[in-house]
């Protein structure tokens, strides 16, 4: 276990959860008080969606983001903003002519889905290198799509978390690194156990983590009863780890999770429980090789 590890909380997605638990952040306000109860709380990066607060639903209004992101850095927390950029690659055909648009179908340009990281310029942004069935939906990211969104990061100034959900996308993202369009060294996150993706495994993990690039940084995390799990195998393999209500909304069996910094809290305890370190955000800037800060 060399070093210390980075703690990410993903404090809120974009999946139905609140209805599920009231704990779940959705307005602005929200979601950066939560964030930063989550920084407190030990995580050294927030990953970040934004939510209609009147429907508790995905957003992609930029207002949403922007609110976040000034409430965060007003606080002089210091934690580093991740901002996805998933939004707007989902498509659900129609149950009677698969070309017809379905409902709960979000397709933007490359341009709409990084318009936040160009001007809100955080220190990373997610870019999902993953075309794949979620649930009934399809998650669409082909290369050219990723490659003009790689570019819009870099010149940005945000350095990609590249999120695969298997071993063949690790394989596209090894040829957007050889092209040009990510710089080394890459960030990877290995999402475990997710529907009709690598599962939550120790096995499934070590696999991911074996077919990354020579020299590359990753993180991982599992879903649901998995993230705790996953939080350990990480650290004993060497890569940083990811909780939060994203991914996961219980804090034990039957028991919902109070808030994002309990989450936070746990992954703390298991790491320094098995003998590794927390990065705060100024080490894990460095651990990351993240731009200076303006």
């Amino acid at each position: 276990m060399p070093g210390k590890t980075i703690i990410t909380c993903a404090v809120t997605g974009s999946a139905p959860t609140p209805g599920k638990n009231p704990a779940v952040p959705v307005t602005p306000e929200e979601i950066a008080n939560s964030s930063l109860a989550a920084a407190e709380a030990g995580a050294a990066v927030v990953h970040i969606h934004v939510r209609d607060p009147e429907t508790t639903l995905r957003s992609m209004e930029f207002k949403h983001y922007e609110e976040v992101v000034e409430r965060i850095r007003a606080s002089g927390s210091g934690v580093i903003i991740n901002l996805t950029t998933g939004p707007g690659a989902t498509f659900k055909p129609g149950n009677m002519d698969p070309e017809i648009v379905g409902e709960g179908t979000l397709l933007a340009s490359a341009g709409e889905r990084l318009h936040h990281i160009e001007v809100l310029k955080p220190e990373i942004c997610s870019l999902d290198v993953a075309t794949m069935n979620f649930r009934e939906s399809v998650f669409l990211n082909p290369p050219h799509i990723l490659r003009e969104m790689s570019d819009r990061a870099k010149a940005a100034g945000s350095k990609p978390e590249i999120e695969v959900f298997d071993t063949g996308q690790i394989e596209l993202a090894k040829d957007l690194i050889r092209e040009g369009y990510i710089d080394n060294p890459p960030y990877f996150q290995l999402c475990l156990g997710i529907s009709y993706g690598a599962t939550a495994t120790p096995e499934a993990m070590m696999h991911m983590r074996d077919c990354l690039p020579e020299g590359a940084l990753w993180s991982a995390f599992g879903i649901s009863r998995q993230q705790f799990p996953m939080v350990a195998q990480a650290v004993l393999l060497g890569g940083n780890v990811r909780v939060g209500m994203e991914d996961n909304i219980y804090l034990d069996a039957g028991e919902l999770a109070p808030s994002n910094a309990a989450l936070v809290e746990r992954a703390v305890d298991i790491i320094e429980n098995i003998g590794g370190q927390v990065a705060n955000p100024d080490e894990a800037r460095k651990i990351l090789g993240l731009r200076e800060q303006d």
